[in-house]
């Protein structure tokens, strides 16, 4: 597993329109924002990007509505179908590649190739379609992938503790579980520090394990 402090160039693999001169001295970090149709990846991305988000949503049409399932966000009137693109500085030497995988099921194709050097991921759930987030948890657990279980607490939702949110989804005691609202720019901060926090845990662990 590659180590966050390890190659001072990280390199992501980015959109082209990103690529630029790099200082020497600034670590640059791929993170995914992944999740079921309609969770709020696109908005998260969105939220706290200091640059304007590369997006490839599209119009939902009568066909594709007989394809997506759109239980819970029957007003929902666009779809991701590529990724969305976001870029955060954290620090002079901290800069953040944010891509938002698509969350039907006909385009997860594209998640192994957005996978490609991507540290830790956000698994974005919802507490009303708590299911839709399974084949998220699947992947990065398959792939060794450091991640975090973001719950985005959408108005008139159910509330649960994030003990009981981690029970059904049956994921390791060590894989932080956080509620957000995707919406706020500190809200998604917050989820983006804990991620990089386990991200950093789990290079370290193996580091050690290894000696």
């Amino acid at each position: 597993m590659v180590s966050a402090n390890s190659d001072r160039t990280v390199q992501p693999n980015v959109h082209p329109a990103t690529r630029q001169r790099r200082d020497p001295n600034v670590s640059t970090l791929k993170l995914l924002v992944a999740g079921g149709f309609g969770v709020g990846k696109t908005t998260m991305v969105g939220s706290v990007s200091e640059v304007k988000p590369l997006r490839t949503e599209e119009a939902l049409t009568a066909v594709s509505t007989q394809v997506d399932d759109l239980s819970g966000v029957a007003r929902k009137t666009t779809t991701t179908v590529a990724l969305d693109f976001g870029r955060v500085t954290i620090n002079p030497e901290l800069i953040l590649y944010l891509f938002g995988t698509p969350g039907q099921d006909r385009f997860w194709f594209m998640w192994d190739e957005l996978a490609v050097g991507a540290l830790g991921a956000v698994v974005l759930a919802d507490t009303r379609r708590l299911e839709n987030c399974f084949a998220a948890v699947d992947f990065f657990e398959s792939r060794s992938l450091p991640f975090v279980v973001a719950v985005n607490c959408f108005d008139g939702a159910e509330r649960y503790a994030t003990e009981e949110v981690r029970a059904a989804l049956g994921i390791d005691p060590g894989v932080p579980v956080v509620l957000c609202d995707a919406r706020e720019r500190e809200s998604t901060k917050q989820v983006l520090t804990t991620l990089i926090q386990h991200v950093m845990a789990t290079n370290r662990r193996a580091r050690l394990g290894g000696l």
